[in-house]
This record gives C-alpha cells, structure tokens and sequence, in this order.
C-alpha cells in the first residue's frame, strides 16, 4: 500500500495587478485588479515506505506549493492527498505528528534561545515520552554533530551548523516521512556533505520516507533513486536518472588526455565539444558508435596518456527538458 498518494492536485493563487506610475498605482489602490495563477495542474503520484524522491524544477515550478499541501499548510483547489491515510489540511493535529518538514529559507527553532531549549520546547510541542526523547536526541546530536552547538542561540549559528539542527529538529518525534524544501541551500560544500549523508542514514537505517526538493543537482545524482521534474505546474517526468538520461539524450562524453599535442582532432560520429594542446572531448551516441570504437581510432593518430567516459552533466539534462517544454 502506498503511504503518500496524491491524485488530480490543482492549486491557484489570486495577486494583485499592480500598474507603473503614479496614475497606474491610484488606479490600482482605487480599482483592485487581480490575475490568477495556476500553480499546479493536474499533478498526481504515489510514494511507498522508504523512497528517497527528488522532486525538481525550475523556480514557480510547483515544488514548494506541493510539498506545502502534503504539509497540510495549504488547500487545494481539487484533487485529492492522502499521507498515511490522512487528509493533510483535515487532520492536521494527527498528520503533523507523522511528519517531518525542513524549508531552508525557514527555521522552525526559536531565534533567541539555545538549541537545545528549542528540542525541549518541540518535544513538549509533539508530547515525546522522555526516555524516546532523550534516546533520539543524543543519537542525533552524535550523527549530526551538534554537541558544541547546544548551548549556543540560535541567531549566532552559521547556515551550515542552522541546518544541521533544523533537520534534527523535525525528526525528534522520529515522524515515517520528512519533507526537505531546498535544505542544502546556501551550505558549504563540507555542510552539504555532512547534511547528505545525514538523510542519506535516516533513509537507509529508519526507512523514513524523504521528499527532497532542490536546485542542486549534486544532491538528486548523491542522494535519489527517483526523481519527479515538474514544470508550469505539471508533472514532466518520474523515473529514475538513468531513465531521466536516455529520454532527454542517450549522449555521452569521452575525455582525453594526450601525451604530446595531437595530430588529429576530428572523427567521424563523434563531436570534438573541446580540445586544447593536451585534451580533448567528444560527445558521441552509444547506439552509434561504442568508445572502444572512439578511443581505437584515436589512439591510431595519437599517443593517448588517459581518458574517462562520463554521462552529460544532470543539470545539462535538465536544462535541454526545460528547453523541450519552453519552460
């Protein structure tokens, strides 16, 4: 049975038409206009326990207007949403006691008071049993690192070190699903890592349900086995990044190091996309021409010091959809 299913979601939001100028602004402040935006079309999938699902696209996409309605912060306008058998925006005491939420533009920890204050605080909030409480918290004080941090307010964290307590924060109560709304936002690439692995744990060991939304496609290739693209408010694609891969482009990329300046750049079936006295890349189509085949050739002209075949990067992927569907 799944445990996320949403079917037929619509969602739009009235805003104001506001016009340039003084005689536009009193024309405005006197007769509201309004436009409407259809932020979600007809989106609809189903999760099982356990997945870990990036869910992409560009900014006004969608993606934090969904993970908003699972959150039960917002009504659709239709369709239906059901997180463990639960209506989100019906049964929100009961939902939000089986869910996790970390928006990375947001805390949910109190400015002013040391972390831990905040913990104590959310575990009266969630009415943790102590002997749950303090098992949980000291487990994810130790994987997260935040035994220095405790004492500390939380106004004079750094990003990195709000971060790792944010996602601590949401798992206190140890909900089956956690909502991650861009949480590597900002984060060096130590604190990124650290915050990877992290979710990575609580999917592997607890089996916790993750919904990652973000813009950093090193997180979907380090993190997902799945992954949904939503644009204009629908969804493009739900697969994984292999399938994401073969149905944008089966292209591939063959890097050359050279031992002395080459002879020859140009062969049939492959596009030189960069070369200079010492390197060379091509792109080629493996359902063409197989590497072996590239690489022999190469070799026959010039002396080959090393090379590495990689896929496209996921961000050009991505972007060539985008293009496909004029997003």
């Amino acid at each position: 049975m799944s445990q996320i299913v949403v079917e037929n979601l619509y969602k739009s939001f009235r805003v104001p038409v506001r016009k340039g100028g003084l005689f536009g602004s009193v024309r405005s402040f006197m007769k509201r206009e309004y436009r409407e935006i259809q932020a979600l079309r007809d989106i609809s999938f189903e999760l099982q326990e356990g997945e870990l699902v990036g869910y992409i696209g560009p900014n006004g996409a969608g993606k934090s207007t969904t993970v908003k309605i699972m959150s039960g912060i917002l009504v659709p306008d239709s369709g239906r949403c059901e997180i463990l058998g639960r209506t989100p925006w019906n049964q929100r005491k009961e939902h939000v006691r089986n869910i996790g939420v970390v928006f990375g533009q947001r805390t949910q920890l109190w400015w002013d008071v040391a972390v831990i204050e905040s913990f104590d605080l959310l575990r009266d909030i969630y009415r943790v049993p102590l002997n749950d409480y303090r098992k949980i918290k000291d487990e994810l004080v130790d994987v997260l690192s935040l035994d220095s941090l405790l004492t500390m307010p939380v106004r004079q964290l750094s990003l990195g070190q709000r971060m790792r307590c944010e996602l601590a924060a949401s798992l206190l109560h140890q909900p089956p699903v956690l909502f991650l709304d861009e949480p590597t936002i900002g984060l060096d690439a130590v604190s990124k890592i650290a915050v990877r692995d992290f979710i990575r744990k609580i999917n592997r060991d607890r089996n916790v349900t993750v919904i990652l939304t973000t813009h950093d496609m090193d997180d979907i290739e380090a993190l997902c086995s799945r992954v949904m693209v939503i644009g204009k408010g629908t969804i493009l694609f739900d697969g994984s990044i292999a399938r994401l891969r073969n149905t944008v482009t089966p292209e591939r990329v063959v890097k050359i190091d050279f031992l002395e300046v080459p002879r020859k750049f140009e062969y049939p079936m492959v596009s030189l996309s960069f070369f200079d006295d010492s390197h060379a890349e091509y792109r080629f189509n493996p359902e063409t021409i197989t590497a072996t085949d590239i690489i022999g050739a190469i070799s026959q002209d010039n002396q080959i010091k090393d090379f590495v075949i990689e896929n496209p990067p996921i961000e050009e992927i991505i972007a060539r959809m985008y293009d496909g569907f004029a997003i």
